[in-house]
């Protein structure tokens, strides 16, 4: 089961690296679904390695990444 994990998060972090190309290239919009997903995976390898004080700081990166991927779709349907 720990591997289907580590195959979630590489997922994760692959589609965040997409995002932030596709961003780069004069889509700035898809900026807000890559942090979105780096939050994820920060999410994810907190909760593998342990890292401290994770659990104050998560619901506002949840918040801020929930934002972020709404700013997202929204300049996505913009755009279509």
């Amino acid at each position: 089961m720990e591997n289907l994990q580590f195959i979630s998060i590489g997922l994760e972090f692959i589609i965040g690296v997409i995002a932030t190309i596709i961003a780069f290239k004069g889509r700035g919009y898809m900026f807000g679904l890559a942090f979105t997903f780096f939050v994820y995976v920060f999410y994810d390898l907190s909760k593998i390695f342990y890292f401290g004080m994770i659990d104050s700081i998560m619901p506002i990166l949840f918040l801020l990444a929930t934002l972020a991927a709404l700013v997202s779709v929204c300049g996505i349907y913009k755009r279509n």
